[in-house]
């Protein structure tokens, strides 16, 4: 009966956020192990409700569930959570007994100490295990992928979409992969080919666009001797010596395989300058918005969205509504803000509550807005997601409060999760048809389930730890030279 080991270490790190994301990040989101994991995500579109479902159509086999962590992307991920999850793996991995390893990894996460640690871990399981154990992974599509990865692996897989709608399934092929090779199948030669330059992620949607072209080459590649053929985005904020757009392929032929990565590879450099993207100042945003067909129109601030980093504190584009107070129902997704949520509670709903809103973790995306409203709605911040992204997932977002302000509604958070679900809404009471403008801290994930429900989606440009101008972030391991537009 053959028995595999899983682990899990999913985090997206952003070099320029200022907050470090320690083990709170972890215990309030994902960092779990054994069978709680598989209870918790069976039937979910996410990497472990894979394991489950692979599990049960495979009653013959057996999974010991090692540590399974995950939390929103934030800044560098301190050492001592990076510690404690390789000081439980690694271990059990060393003591043997396995047939093969499934890891479900991001590719972009950055510690304080460590800018690719995702390879460190590859390095340590294969130390851990040896040659002869395999070991397959599955990737978020922003990893930022090294070269190196390839010869630490027997198979990987990625997800194909963005907004990230497939993680179930990449972790169905991965875990395919590892169930081929220790059933005797044959050995696979993995390929990654990197370019040197980062692109930013805003025009990387599997939908349309130059990436979208990417994805069909790749998927033509898989034929014959090829068979998993997939682009890497990369993470433009995770200061990465491996950071960047990257192919990589998986081929019973070295040749072959090597050839499938490198032409991935060449297909997003002739597309290079086609990722650029310049979008209006969140003033002009808010006037496009508001000239917008009927219905939901939402105006996104990608440069404070959760799923880059961003800290949902940053007030540029909530100055701009309070300023201009658009004279349309309006809310606002949203801060996190544990003492505003406490002070909303103190007020009670009804009660009156005159504060400073946002850069209460910093200033260095411009001063607090002054806010005077009425406390709308208190929720205890439990949902669960409807999907298609991470649907079924259980979300806790601590305590919330909606504040209201005549036709603006903000919504504020005890903990930092993306406000990229309808259920998010639902829970804070937003009626959805009845409001005209949504102003989000997001980007493309949030398409996947809004793209349907809005009339129109624009991007503004504000100061933020996942600023669009790339080349005026401080940069450590990647040259300058990497960070311009093509």
């Amino acid at each position: 009966m053959p028995k595999i080991a899983v682990a899990r270490l999913w985090f997206e790190g952003n070099s320029f956020t200022p907050i470090p994301t320690g083990m709170d990040a972890f215990l309030s989101r994902e960092w779990i192990a054994g069978e709680e994991v598989l209870g918790r995500y069976a039937g979910t579109a996410m990497e472990m409700g894979a394991v489950a479902s692979f599990l049960a159509k495979h009653p013959g086999w057996s999974a010991t569930v090692l540590r399974c962590a995950s939390a929103q992307p934030g800044g560098p991920m301190t050492d001592e959570v990076f510690e404690a999850w390789m000081g439980e793996v690694m271990p059990a991995l060393r003591a043997g007994g396995f047939d093969g390893v499934y890891l479900s990894l991001h590719g972009a996460c950055v510690t304080e100490s460590d800018p690719e640690a995702d390879l460190t871990i590859l390095r340590a399981v294969r130390s851990a295990v040896g040659r002869d154990v395999p070991v397959t992974a599955s990737f978020d599509f922003h990893a930022n992928m090294a070269e190196e990865a390839a010869t630490l692996l027997d198979g990987a897989s990625a997800y194909r979409t963005y907004p990230h709608v497939d993680m179930d399934v990449a972790g169905a092929r991965a875990l395919d992969m590892l169930e081929r090779r220790i059933g005797g199948g044959a050995v696979l030669h993995g390929a990654v080919a990197k370019r040197p330059f980062v692109l930013q992620s805003l025009n990387m949607r599997s939908a349309e666009g130059p990436m979208a072209e990417v994805w069909a080459l790749a998927a033509e590649l898989e034929e014959g001797a090829v068979c998993e053929a997939f682009p890497f985005g990369g993470f433009a904020w995770g200061d990465s010596p491996h950071a960047g757009p990257s192919g990589m392929a998986w081929a019973s032929d070295a040749g072959a395989v090597r050839a499938a990565a490198e032409r991935i590879a060449a297909a997003i450099e002739a597309r290079r300058g086609r990722f650029a993207v310049f979008s209006p100042s969140p003033e002009e945003g808010l006037a496009l918005a508001l000239k917008g067909p009927p219905g939901l129109v939402a105006l996104l601030d990608p440069a404070d969205n959760p799923f880059s980093g961003g800290i949902a504190d940053t007030p540029g584009l909530l100055r701009v509504l309070v300023q201009n107070p658009p004279p349309v129902p309006t809310v606002f997704a949203f801060l996190n803000d544990p003492a505003a949520v406490q002070a909303a509670a103190s007020a009670g709903v009804g009660g009156r509550l005159e504060r400073a809103l946002a850069a209460q973790v910093t200033e260095a995306f411009g001063p607090p807005v002054p806010f005077s409203g009425v406390v709308e709605r208190l929720t205890d911040g439990r949902f669960v997601n409807e999907g298609p992204m991470e649907r079924g997932a259980p979300v806790d977002l601590g305590p919330t409060a909606v504040l209201r302000s005549d036709a603006l509604r903000v919504i504020v958070t005890t903990k930092k999760e993306a406000a990229v679900d309808p259920a998010f809404f639902s829970l804070h009471g937003i009626d959805l048809g009845a409001t005209r403008l949504m102003a989000n801290k997001g980007k493309n994930h949030f398409r996947a389930a809004f793209a349907e429900r809005c009339s129109m989606i624009l991007e503004c440009d504000c100061p933020g730890p996942a600023s669009l101008d790339l080349a005026a972030l401080p940069f450590r391991h990647v040259p300058k030279a990497w960070l311009q537009p093509g």
